[in-house]
């Protein structure tokens, strides 16, 4: 683990830039985005939000912590010296930002040798801030938080996410045919970061999603493990592309054997 100050400086620079880009998306989305005039200017905007997102993210970062490593998902992708990486998620949820549903975040998580220590998810159209750091728990807008205690298995709501390509999206499907039947109820929320960060605080029991990427969950699997939820992917693997799954203990153990058993980690 890094020293302690330096995870309050990794802090306080990640809530700045997590914050400060959620308030630029949210000040600049044209009020009527999702009924614009043509089939393209509505991708067109959120696609320049986007990059304007991560530009303003990297250049404060670049400023504050010049020496450190960078991944972005619009492709800022740059060695650092110092040992720190930050993994960065301008847009989480690009679908509900265009539609105006309030289910998307920017998402910064800082990594230390390759581990996992500071995680911020800035939802701002929910008003919320998420946080945690490395044996210091979660925090919802400076409250300490933790995940719901297991229900029974068939008394559990569980989110999931899908993929854009239609194939994939037909093999979920089927996963999740399986599935719903055996718990209270599925949700889809339409941002990884946010669901994760939803298991922290107790909204959901669970949550499961193949193929995301790194700065989909480098945040947010921090900050649901910090409110005391396991993660992890197939058995004896952690949360990966191939399959993370946040959830309650006792629920985790249910829902990752379910999926192991359903094949949920391969398309």
């Amino acid at each position: 683990m890094p020293p302690e100050a330096l995870l309050d400086e990794l802090l306080a620079v990640a809530t700045e830039a997590a914050t400060t880009a959620g308030a630029l998306l949210l000040d600049g989305r044209p009020a009527d985005l999702g009924v614009a005039a043509t089939k393209s200017s509505p991708v067109d905007v959120v696609t320049e939000m986007d990059l304007a997102s991560e530009k303003l993210v990297l250049e404060l970062i670049s400023t504050r912590r010049p020496a450190d490593g960078y991944l972005g998902e619009e492709g800022a992708d740059r060695p650092g010296t110092s040992g720190v990486r930050w993994v960065v998620d301008p847009l989480d949820g690009t679908v509900n930002y265009l539609y105006g549903l309030p289910g998307w975040a920017v998402s910064v998580g800082v990594e230390w040798q390759g581990e996992a220590v500071v995680g911020v998810v800035a939802a701002p159209a929910r008003g919320e801030v998420f946080h945690a750091v490395r044996g210091r728990g979660a925090y919802l807008n400076g409250r300490r938080i933790s995940c719901r205690p297991a229900p029974p298995w068939g008394q559990a709501l569980v989110g999931t996410g899908f993929n854009y390509v239609q194939e994939v999206r037909v093999r979920q499907a089927g996963i999740l045919h399986a599935l719903m039947p055996e718990v209270r109820d599925i949700r889809r929320g339409g941002a990884a970061a946010v669901d994760l960060c939803d298991v922290a605080a107790g909204r959901l029991d669970a949550y499961y999603e193949r193929g995301l990427q790194p700065w989909d969950r480098a945040a947010g699997v921090l900050i649901a493990e910090e409110a005391g939820a396991r993660t992890g992917s197939r058995p004896g693997r952690p949360a990966d592309g191939s399959l993370t799954l946040a959830a309650s203990p006792g629920t985790f153990e249910a829902l990752q054997a379910r999926l192991e058993a359903l094949g949920a980690w391969h398309d």
